[in-house]
Parts: structure tokens; sequence; C-alpha cells
């Protein structure tokens, strides 16, 4: 079973079978999987806006990063990202011409260079942020905190089990 196409939550069977993939509980993980993605992606385009105009959408995930983990290498972020060195460097190098992030050397490595967030940068990822929270909190204001970090605590898990 998948959603049909059109969002509307309709079941229709999928003829797929065998190994666990036929069953109603992984038919329905992949149905909101679906929805849930297609919805993010969509809000990450108007985040990416809120930081700046100019932003691509696919650096806004970039810039989050460079705030939770803080200087690193290109190699680390396009690793962590899962896009190649030529993607990422076009991404860092407009991201710096909107003054939202900056290089300097690895004092570990001098050929290699560390990726930071300037000032700028920071302080417009943190307010977007800020802003998508309070979103959340809106929205899920009749989820016990519980749930909520119950919901956390199974992303997190599934995002672990997917960088294997």
């Amino acid at each position: 079973m998948h959603e049909d196409g059109n969002g509307d939550g309709r079941r229709v069977e999928s003829g797929v079978s065998g190994g666990g993939v036929g069953q109603p509980e992984f038919l329905d993980l992949e149905r909101e999987l679906t929805v849930l993605f297609r919805r993010a992606r969509a809000k990450q385009g108007e985040m990416a806006r809120e930081v700046h105009p100019d932003l691509e959408s696919a650096a806004y995930g970039l810039l989050v990063r460079l705030g939770d983990a803080g200087r690193q290498r290109a190699t680390e972020l396009a690793a962590y990202i899962g896009v190649g060195k030529a993607t990422m460097s076009r991404q860092l190098r407009a991201l710096e011409d909107l003054g939202l992030v900056a290089r300097e050397p690895d004092p570990a490595d001098g050929r290699a260079w560390l990726v930071h967030l300037t000032e700028e940068g920071r302080g417009r990822v943190a307010k977007v942020r800020e802003a998508r929270r309070a979103r959340y909190v809106e929205q899920l204001s009749n989820w016990d905190r519980q749930e909520v970090a119950e919901l956390a605590r199974l992303l997190n898990q599934l995002n672990r089990g997917m960088e294997k």
C-alpha cells in the first residue's frame, strides 16, 4: 500500500511482498514518511528564503549542520549531507558570497580549510530555527510532552539507522 500521489491518504495495494515489505506497518510507515518528506522539502525552501532571499533550499541544512556541529572541513560536511565535493564546494562558495559562512585554515592540516558560520549567518539561522520551533510548539500543542519526546527519540533512532 502507498499514498495514491494526491496526498488524500487513500491506500492502494502495491503488490510488493516478501521480507516484511508487504506488512501493513511498513506500508503505513512508507506512506507517512513520503508525506512528511514532501512537506519538509517545501518548508525547507521557505526557511532558506527566511535566512536569505537568495539562499538555495538545499543549503539550509548545511547551515543548520554548521550551527549544530561548529567548524568542519568541507569533506566532513559533504559526507554528512550526502553530496559530492563539487556540489559542496559550489554551495560553500554561494554561502560565502552571501556572507553566511567563512573559511579558515585547519590548524591540524595546513592544506585543509575549516568552514564555520559567520556572526551574520549564526544570527539569521538562529532566528529561523527559533521560529520553526515555535511553529512545532503550536502544531503539537495538543500532544503530551512525553509523546513529543518519544517522537524525537524514534526519529533519532531512524536517522541513526539510515546512516549505516
